[in-house]
């Protein structure tokens, strides 16, 4: 009809369960998928489930150390969740990797993040 618009997207709550669900569809499909798992991490921060995202960072890092993406976002989360010290530990082995695989934009952005909780005596 002249004059009405059709509203033709879903709800934000229906988008981000279809996203989810899809998300782990794909999961089950390629259990060790690098990408799968860290967007899920990421899609269960974006839902306030710490817990869930922390799992898939950590599933991520037994499957694969060596991606370097993560280590920021963990740490992220532990900081978010008051155990800095963990934070600290997380972005110093993502240093570690990224020094060793020569990724100094991940090496910059951990460095930077260690350095803004404190020094390394402050967790010893």
């Amino acid at each position: 009809m002249p004059g009405q618009t059709v509203k033709t997207e879903q709800p934000l709550s229906i988008q981000y369960m279809d996203r989810l669900k899809i998300l782990l569809q794909l999961l089950d499909e390629n259990p060790e998928d690098n990408f799968v798992l860290f967007a899920l991490a990421k899609e269960y921060e974006k839902r306030s489930d710490d817990e869930q995202a922390r799992s898939y960072y950590e599933r991520l890092q037994d499957i694969n150390e060596h991606y370097t993406g993560l280590y920021y976002h963990l740490g992220k989360l532990w900081e978010r969740n008051g155990d800095p010290a963990h934070a600290f530990a997380v972005y110093t082995k993502g240093m570690e990797i990224a020094r060793r695989t020569g990724e100094q934009h991940a090496l910059s952005e951990l460095a930077g993040a260690r350095l803004a909780l404190g020094d390394e005596e402050d967790f010893m």
